[in-house]
């Protein structure tokens, strides 16, 4: 059974740690340190790292005044699923556990955090859609994660290398990419899109299927990969590595797309601004001459996924579920402060947190321009969830995590097998899936 914190009780224990700021620095000796209950918080290893340099102080700055020893524990964001899946096994972990992608497929061992996220819209209004569509089963009426942030995935483009070739504001469409892709391989830079198993292909993968009108399953969770659609998407993917990628997409990680431009080699990536960040500090020559685009449209539409959505769970079995549910609201409290040790990477889950959230955006002192970011507050038309047009539900959870839409295309690409064998075949490992699920009753 879900252990719920009222609404009081975040109140008292709000002034509880109000109390305790006034008492004498003698009542926090060492002693009375060790004593203090542990708070364990485990999260991924954020791409800004200015933004774990502000986390963790700020975690242990509220430990101090709510009476908790906070630890903050980070992992590369590739091991998470797995570090999950072990602490589960174990029944043993962390009080708070962070992903980056919908936790879906963990439902039957997290918390309902329903009193939490509706006390988090009570103070900054309503959560927004696709981080709603990732935490929230509709079927069990259990919200099983708290989002506090989003991240936009849009484009990033070469200036110097489109504009000669007539597109200065980089490419609007996947045919514009695949028209200018040869060209560009030729000159050394070739388009950067993922195939192989991690997050950023994971989340390319489905940008394509959706812009080209296809979805791994429909509104309803009925799976609905094998279409006419999704087989033309991949013929799309399987055109563009062979036509203007190479074959270091196949071995990539979460992080080399990023190398790739911040190198100089790459056109354009699908990612977040994390590596233009990156490349602010380490190649300034090479980050002003990175742009950025919205999702690209494909025949049907325009759509991206979120980049990664940040998703704490607090375990069944975990040890300070009320500790944990009090720091996700004081969290969302200070999300402003978040937003901006992120580099305007992290966007806020609940907007109303941060209500000045676009001028900061489109007033970024460190680009140049300053309204470089633009068009990252045209996010919210294009980004949309995991399992769309559908929730985020434990069936979609595990394709993602088990990598069957990049081996996909990968297996198109490569020529191992027809688009249309490659959609077979995903859809032959995805139906059972699927039943699984729904014979535990979660879809």
């Amino acid at each position: 059974m879900a252990r719920v914190i009222s609404r009081r009780k975040f109140i008292k224990a709000a002034g509880v740690a109000g109390a305790l700021a006034g008492l004498s620095p003698y009542v926090f000796s060492s002693r009375a340190r060790a004593q203090r209950p542990q708070f364990r918080i485990l999260q991924w290893s954020h791409f800004v790292p200015r933004y774990d340099e502000w986390f963790d102080p700020f975690a242990r700055q509220w430990g101090e005044e709510n009476g908790y020893e906070v630890t903050v524990d980070h992992i590369n964001l590739a091991e998470l699923v797995t570090r999950a899946g072990a602490e589960v096994g174990a029944q043993e972990g962390h009080d708070l556990f962070g992903f980056v992608s919908p936790p879906s497929a963990f439902e039957p061992a997290v918390l309902d955090l329903t009193d939490v996220v509706s006390e988090a819209q009570s103070r900054y209004g309503e959560i927004v859609a696709w981080a709603r569509r990732s935490t929230y089963n509709p079927v069990t009426n259990k919200w099983f994660g708290f989002s506090d942030a989003w991240v936009p995935d849009p484009g990033d483009y070469r200036k110097s290398f489109w504009e000669p070739l007539g597109f200065p504001n980089g490419p609007d469409t996947y045919a514009d990419l695949l028209a200018a892709a040869p060209t560009l391989r030729d000159m050394g830079h070739p388009v950067g899109i993922g195939m192989s198993q991690e997050i950023d292909s994971n989340m390319a993968g489905r940008a394509i299927i959706w812009s080209f009108g296809g979805s791994i399953q429909d509104a309803e969770g009925n799976v609905a990969i094998n279409s006419p659609e999704t087989i033309a998407a991949v013929e799309y993917g399987a055109r563009l590595f062979q036509e203007g990628m190479t074959a270091e997409i196949f071995s990539w990680n979460a992080a080399s797309n990023n190398q790739a431009l911040i190198a100089g080699r790459a056109s354009y990536i699908l990612n977040s601004i994390s590596a233009y960040r990156s490349a602010q500090k380490t190649v300034p020559e090479i980050a002003d001459d990175v742009f950025f685009t919205p999702a690209l449209a494909g025949p049907q539409a325009r759509f991206a996924s979120q980049h990664v959505i940040p998703i704490y769970v607090i375990w069944n079995f975990a040890r300070q579920p009320d500790a944990a549910k009090a720091f996700l609201l004081n969290l969302v409290d200070h999300y402003r402060d978040a937003v901006i040790a992120s580099e305007l990477y992290n966007f806020p889950s609940f907007p109303g947190s941060v209500p000045d959230l676009n001028d900061l955006v489109v007033n970024d002192s460190t680009s140049n321009p300053p309204d470089k970011l633009a068009v990252l507050t045209t996010a919210p038309q294009w980004t949309t969830n995991v399992g769309h047009p559908g929730v985020a539900n434990a069936a979609i959870g595990e394709v993602f995590d088990t990598f069957i839409i990049p081996n996909m295309f990968a297996k198109a690409a490569r020529g191992d097998l027809s688009p249309a064998d490659a959609v077979r075949e995903a859809e032959a490992q995805i139906i059972p899936i699927f039943q699984k699920w729904r014979e535990q009753g979660l879809l």
